[in-house]
């Protein structure tokens, strides 16, 4: 499970005095991980290649909050609710995965400095790699990229990404140039030649939907079109897997009656709605929120520099 990654891999190195970076890639399937090693491996040796079981939702705002806080959603909502904002709320639902860690740390008795960078535009990666050394003086650096996501984003809002990326095959190849040529590669490459263990991990994965799945909600139901939480949804029962008592599967209720309900393997949640259009736009485009290998088994990777 994603809350004892920091628990399991970083912590232990922290404790034997090595300096830790730890690289986070938003929505990096295990198949394009296996696509990055090679060039990877120029640089660095892999120590060990695990994968794990991400939660449930496989959504950014579930699993990596999780991840940060070595703590279940509703365990965060509980001890945190000034920082866990719900489905149906506007607010940014990832602000505080520093804050989150800090605490995790502290509660582990972890005393060490941290600095935390998140890159979204790539203008904030050069700028990163221009910076690195003052930034790796810590004892523990995470770095969180956000461009798998948004390319993943990108395909299904952009015919040309769809064309470039039109089955898992090409979404890997795609992936692979993109990383070969940004300025991810060239930290990587840095990093190397400093005196640093490198763990390389993601939140969740994504999976390519094709089977539409009618779901009916009021104007509080969540977007996601993999889960769906809310207090007035009606669905195929026989088509999902639903959760009628979060708090048994450490999920939090925004609402007394609040469920959970997930999809399966390729479907994806549409309203009846507009149900042609929405159904015509979102077939075969790359979803997560769900239950799919895809989506779930992710990469944990323990790096160590050649040089």
């Amino acid at each position: 499970m994603s809350p004892d990654i920091f628990s399991k891999y970083v912590f232990p190195l922290l404790n034997q005095g090595e300096k830790v970076v730890f690289l986070l890639i938003d929505n990096l399937r295990y198949d394009q991980w296996k696509k990055l090693v090679p060039s990877i491996q120029d640089y660095f040796r892999v120590d060990t290649d695990d994968v794990y079981c991400g939660i449930l939702p496989t959504a950014t705002q579930y699993a990596r909050n999780s991840m940060f806080s070595g703590l279940t959603p509703d365990e965060i909502s509980e001890k945190f609710p000034e920082w866990w904002v719900y489905d149906d709320e506007t607010e940014g639902k990832n602000l505080h995965e520093s804050d989150l860690l800090k605490k995790q740390m502290e509660r582990m008795g972890q005393n060490e400095s941290l600095f935390y960078k998140k890159i979204i535009h790539a203008n904030e990666g050069q700028k990163l790699l221009d910076q690195l050394s003052n930034f790796v003086n810590q004892p523990l650096t995470v770095l969180v990229y956000n461009f798998v996501d948004m390319l993943s984003h990108a395909r299904t809002d952009s015919n040309m990404i769809r064309e470039l990326a039109g089955d898992e095959r090409a979404y890997r190849s795609l992936t692979l140039s993109w990383f070969r040529n940004s300025s991810l590669l060239e930290v990587i490459k840095k990093l190397s030649k400093m005196n640093v263990r490198l763990i390389l991990t993601t939140d969740h994965g994504t999976t390519r939907v094709n089977r539409p799945v009618k779901v009916i909600g009021d104007r509080k139901t969540s977007s996601n079109l993999r889960y769906k939480t809310g207090k007035n949804l009606n669905y195929p029962s026989a088509d999902v897997f639903e959760i009628v008592h979060p708090e048994e599967a450490g999920l939090p209720r925004s609402n007394v009656s609040s469920r959970y309900i997930f999809a399966l393997n390729d479907t994806f949640f549409a309203y009846p709605n507009n149900y042609n259009y929405y159904v015509s736009y979102y077939k075969n485009t790359f979803q997560h929120g769900g239950i799919s290998m895809e989506e779930m088994l992710i990469p944990v990777v323990c790096l160590t520099p050649k040089t």
